[in-house]
């Protein structure tokens, strides 16, 4: 489907997902709620306009970046959307990264203000000159205490909304440029296709706002219809998870296969779950093995719906759906979305050839922030190449067959080996090192480290845990190896390129 021909020139996508709820008679349904407190549309909205003030105060002006390095709850929907509410464009920022991505990410899309949680965060220590920042405290007075904007500036359709980082497959941040429409599409193709959302809903997301999977779920999927999110802005272990789930009930229930999987192992060590209450589970990020989708059947009586999406889609482009599952695939196109598999060649695949899967839809980025060569790498006309290896089968579902790179996906989060092996290698011990992806007992990817130790370093167990903490103090955890196995030396071309193949090879299912 084409934006262009359902919506105005003049649309604003914070008009469309919160101010509209207010004008159409919903000031009192409930748009947030948290541990604390629960905030309707009227409230959302006064606040959203009063932050759109603040910044109109402050000189920022439209086309300026916002930058938000914020847990998930009030104070981050109020900023993300009042920076598009006063024509800004809004940039939530991964709250794990380490202060050196940080500090990339914010010099890349050169924010005019950084708006910073302190616990998360060293903002004037992390922003460039000419950013002005202001900590979660003075946001927050700012939105509240600023008489509200009378409306939402009129910025055109296909006008910039926001930026989401991704690090793609070069391992790079790479900042993926959102247009006013492209949530709105997705609204349109995934939520009422696939999720079917109504205003009863309740949105919990285990993936953060940060995430574009997360940011679907619980921001513009629920506001699209006038329902509810539950936004939690702590860790997402099992047993918070848990109690999220009893102490607010969401209908809609958001995972990735990680998370499924260490869900269902809290429930075999005896951990109390009640999923009574949810309608709908969801997937993505990577692909959810059959068996953690058969395990959480049988332990809740509900499906997941798995699917594939993507930074650069904004959403989910590929889904299973009530009455057309099958467990371990991706299911098939959502509506609104054109998928095609090419083989080398360039030839149509037939079902059962692995290709490079392509996609359309009118959601897809409107290119990458500062990146032209990887855009143009990216975008062949209306389509955009996913990366992904895939192969359809006889009955129009499709199946992930792998990377087209070396980038793993673990946790739903794209790892770069050379981003870990580089910190392998600062360690005195290793002499050289590779890392390929190995599956876990659930059948989900997490990173295999082989390390080629100095002459005089013991290739011991010992050695293997001190390596594992040495990578802790310099990557986010997802990154740490969670396997290294020692050779004398690794596997190498003639020209002395290290043959990651030869290792994938090696490894096997755990």
């Amino acid at each position: 489907m084409r934006a262009s021909d359902h919506l105005p020139d003049r649309f604003n996508a914070a008009e469309w997902f919160v101010g509209r709820h207010v004008v159409e008679g919903r000031a009192a349904n409930v748009a947030i709620v948290t541990d604390e407190a629960e905030t309707t549309y009227g409230e959302l909205d006064s606040l959203v306009r009063g932050f759109a003030a603040a910044l109109e105060g402050a000189g920022i002006h439209r086309g300026d970046r916002i930058a938000l390095i914020l847990p998930d709850g009030l104070l981050l929907s109020v900023g993300f959307w009042g920076a598009i509410a006063a024509g800004a464009v809004a940039v939530p920022v991964n709250t794990l990264l380490k202060p050196e991505k940080l500090r990339a990410v914010l010099a890349d899309c050169d924010p005019r203000l950084l708006v910073f949680d302190e616990r998360l965060a060293d903002g004037p220590a992390l922003a460039g000159g000419g950013c002005a920042c202001w900590e979660r405290g003075e946001a927050g007075r700012r939105a509240r205490g600023t008489p509200p904007a009378s409306g939402y500036a009129a910025t055109h359709r296909d006008g910039f909304a926001f930026f989401l980082y991704s690090s793609g497959t070069t391992g790079e941040p790479k900042g993926v440029v959102h247009l006013q429409h492209d949530a709105w599409v997705c609204c349109r193709t995934y939520g009422e296709h696939v999720l079917r959302i109504g205003p009863a809903d309740r949105c919990f997301s285990v993936a953060k706002l940060f995430f574009a999977y997360g940011l679907g779920n619980a921001q513009y999927f629920p506001y699209d219809v006038g329902a509810c999110a539950v936004l939690f802005p702590g860790r997402p272990t099992p047993e918070a998870v848990f109690e999220q789930v009893r102490r607010h009930r969401p209908t809609l229930f958001f995972g990735v296969p990680t998370a499924y999987a260490q869900l269902l192992a809290a429930m075999d060590r005896g951990a109390s779950a009640d999923f009574s209450g949810v309608r709908l589970c969801a997937s993505a990020g990577e692909a959810l093995p059959a068996s953690v989708f058969e395990k959480w059947r049988e332990r809740t009586g509900l499906p997941i719906l798995d699917g594939i999406g993507s930074t650069e889609i904004c959403h989910i482009f590929l889904s299973n759906r009530t009455g057309a599952l099958r467990a371990g695939s991706s299911g098939k196109p959502v509506p609104g979305y054109e998928v095609r598999i090419l083989e080398e060649s360039g030839r149509e695949a037939r079902p059962g050839e692995i290709g490079d899967l392509l996609v359309r839809g009118d959601s897809t980025m409107a290119f990458y922030w500062n990146k032209h060569e990887a855009t143009k790498r990216a975008l062949e006309g209306d389509w955009i190449r996913t990366g992904d290896k895939y192969h359809v089968d006889p009955d129009g579902f499709y199946w992930q067959d792998g990377r087209s790179d070396d980038m793993l996906k673990v946790s739903g989060q794209w790892v770069s080996p050379v981003e870990v092996e580089a910190a392998l290698i600062a360690h005195s011990a290793v002499l050289e090192c590779a890392v390929v992806g190995e599956q876990d007992a659930d059948g989900l990817v997490k990173p295999h480290a082989f390390v080629a130790p100095r002459p005089g370093a013991a290739a011991t167990e010992d050695l293997a845990d001190t390596l594992r903490a040495f990578a802790k103090d310099r990557l986010e955890p997802y990154k740490c190896p969670r396997w290294i196995t020692f050779l004398p030396e690794l596997p190498k071309t003639a020209t002395g390129k290290i043959q990651r193949y030869v290792l994938r090879q090696s490894v096997s299912p755990r």
